[in-house]
């Protein structure tokens, strides 16, 4: 009843109750501070005497409580600012009482209209508030509330916890979170637990829906959590990250829910191309840098086309370890096979492919990052160029059914070591694919990837945490960015029909501001930027120029021929390439300049095979 009554009143009703209540509250402010100063009660002759300052007080109030519009201000919306323009009216009072001493008569001591003034103002605002919550109760008795419980006591966790606390739709209930350190803290008002109460919490507390404040959690983690819950009956929702806020904006508003389905990808490559799944189902894989965020992607996507064995190489024991051990918690029946290696050694990727009987191979193992290779020339080159050619003559020779390459929007018109590199190896792989009897030799070329090794969403994170300043090479600088789990997906969807020769273009959709991205991870973050405009901002965006071999806007294409595919985000390009014997010369070149260990010669190497590459270099060093 109290509910339908709150409901049924109108916006005029409430301000003219929300206008009563303060000026009630100021007759009561004078006649309380009347009564402190004088230690007594207050009789009605004292009163009469002062009625002219009462009168004052409440038609000031009135006024400024109309000009400010504090009457016709929501509750919600009261605590900051409302409190502010209340003082306002209190002010306003007192000034009156004060100007009222100037005419013929008794005057009001300056102590009383100070605590007048002050009382006025506590009153109000007490009332305010208190109303509030009232209302609120009275919202949330006549609605029926989902109880949250919030995984991830984080900076994102209690940005949720304060949006939630005056929701009348959800509560939050209590924390989670793997941090010993916050576990049995009361952060933002709400108790902090160990996730391995998970199961206790949601039954006693009766928990609706669980909701992931990590946005950088991983699937391993999602996939933990919607199993452990699966027989409590409660959803498990995930918050989107800055990567899918950037990429897709307002498309992207509330949680996700977590399906194990989805969450494993399943059904996802047969959405968007029927029976694709049937060029990877049944069949034995290995996937080189399969520790690496584009290699880790393609491993979790694999295992749901249901292929006979997943083989995953990498040269680093840490990453092969996380993506084994992710992919054996989801998937336990798969057959999974670490191997603890580099590829740039021959005779292990002829044992890998003869003893697990490889029928496709995904090779992205490679060195990317731009400043990095630039500084390490050799390297560089003996991994991205002689580790792929040693992988790609051992597929070949052992008759796999395909071998595709990840490539890279750096390889298009290289103005560096590492685009040259990329561009170097998939010449190799279009040369072999004019040869081969067997193998479909084909590659994937496409741009940034949203939160891989070496991308800048992560450093921007790092920074914004740090606070600041974010660093951006140059104002103009543009990107054309994918999430990693669109991008694999329209990988395996490109190889699964490929037929030898193909160098496949992602769509990317537009290129985007890099100054616009750090922008926006600020202001989602809830600071602002500091610049001419706003000096007094929280965190500065600095220019620190291009770095070497580094390209204000990224290309994909090399060409303009254009083929379509059956997919339309995936497009065939026409490109001409090196011929046989340019490459083994070329290889003789770069191998001598490796086993010598002369950087500037194997720069020349690169130089005089990859095409564009010495004029635009110039261009960026100018």
């Amino acid at each position: 009843m109290l509910y339908d009554l709150v409901i049924a009143l109108r916006p005029r009703h409430k301000r003219t109750f929300l206008l009563a209540l303060d000026l009630f509250w100021c007759a009561v402010a004078f006649v309380s501070a009347k009564m402190l100063v004088d230690a007594a009660l207050v009789e009605l002759d004292s009163l009469r005497d002062f009625s002219l300052h009462l009168l004052a007080a409440l038609a000031t109030s009135c006024v400024l409580i109309l000009l400010v519009g504090l009457d016709q201000m929501k509750l919600i919306a009261y605590e900051v600012r409302g409190a502010t323009e209340t003082l306002m009216v209190a002010c306003g009072a007192g000034a009156a009482c004060a100007l009222v001493n100037l005419l013929p008569g008794p005057n009001m001591p300056l102590v009383e209209i100070t605590i007048f003034a002050m009382t006025f103002l506590i009153l109000s605002v007490s009332a305010r508030l208190v109303l509030l919550r009232f209302i609120l109760m009275v919202y949330r008795k006549g609605n029926a509330r989902k109880r949250v419980l919030i995984y991830g006591a984080g900076q994102t966790g209690r940005q949720l916890a304060t949006a939630l606390a005056t929701d009348d739709a959800v509560v939050p209930v209590a924390f989670v979170d793997d941090n010993p350190r916050l576990q049995s803290l009361t952060v933002s008002g709400l108790r902090v637990y160990s996730p391995v109460q998970i199961r206790d919490i949601v039954r006693d507390k009766q928990i609706d829906r669980v909701v992931l404040a990590m946005p950088s959690v991983g699937r391993s983690v999602q996939a933990r959590i919607a199993r452990r819950l699966k027989d409590v009956g409660c959803e498990v929702h995930a918050l989107p990250s800055f990567a899918e806020l950037v990429v897709k904006g307002d498309a992207v508003r509330a949680s996700k829910p977590v399906d194990m389905d989805n969450l494993l990808g399943r059904n996802r490559l047969e959405e968007e191309l029927p029976g694709v799944s049937d060029a990877y189902k049944g069949r034995r894989i290995l996937v080189t840098g399969a520790g690496g965020s584009i290699g880790s992607e393609l491993c979790r996507q694999l295992v749901t086309c249901e292929p006979e064995a997943v083989v995953m190489l990498d040269h680093s024991e840490l990453a092969l370890y996380n993506i084994q051990r992710e992919l054996a918690e989801l998937i336990p029946e798969m057959e999974l096979v670490p191997v603890l290696g580099s590829i740039c050694e021959a005779g292990l990727i002829r044992d890998v492919l003869e003893r697990h009987r490889i029928d496709v191979v995904l090779h992205a193992a490679a060195y990317k990052h731009l400043p990095m290779v630039q500084m390490n020339c050799i390297e560089g080159l003996r991994n991205n160029i002689i580790g792929t050619k040693i992988v790609a003559d051992a597929a070949g020779a052992a008759g796999v059914e395909r071998f595709i390459l990840v490539s890279s929007d750096k390889a298009v018109r290289p103005s560096s070591i590492m685009g040259s590199t990329k561009r170097m190896a998939e010449q190799l792989v279009q040369d072999l694919a004019t040869r081969s009897k067997t193998t479909r030799f084909s590659m994937v070329r496409f741009g940034n990837v949203m939160g891989s090794s070496g991308s800048v969403i992560p450093l921007f994170e790092e920074q914004i945490a740090r606070g600041g300043p974010l660093t951006v090479t140059h104002r103009a600088v543009t990107r054309y960015f994918m999430t990693v789990s669109e991008a694999v997906r329209l990988v395996l969807l490109a190889g699964s029909f490929a037929r030898g020769g193909d160098v496949f273009v992602l769509d990317m959709g537009e290129p985007v501001p890099i100054h616009q991205v750090a922008r926006q991870m600020i202001e989602g973050s809830g600071h602002t930027v500091k610049d001419e405009r706003n000096p007094h901002g929280d965190i500065e965006i600095q220019i620190t120029g291009l770095r070497p071999g580094e390209k204000l806007h990224e290309e994909l294409l090399i060409g303009s021929d254009m083929l379509t595919t059956p997919h339309p985000k995936i497009m065939r390009a026409q490109e001409e390439h090196l011929s046989e014997l340019e490459m083994a010369s070329a290889m003789a070149e770069l191998r001598k300049a490796i086993d010598t260990r002369d950087g500037e010669a194997g720069e020349a190497v690169l130089r005089k095979w990859v095409e564009k590459y010495s004029k635009d270099r110039a261009v960026i060093n100018t």
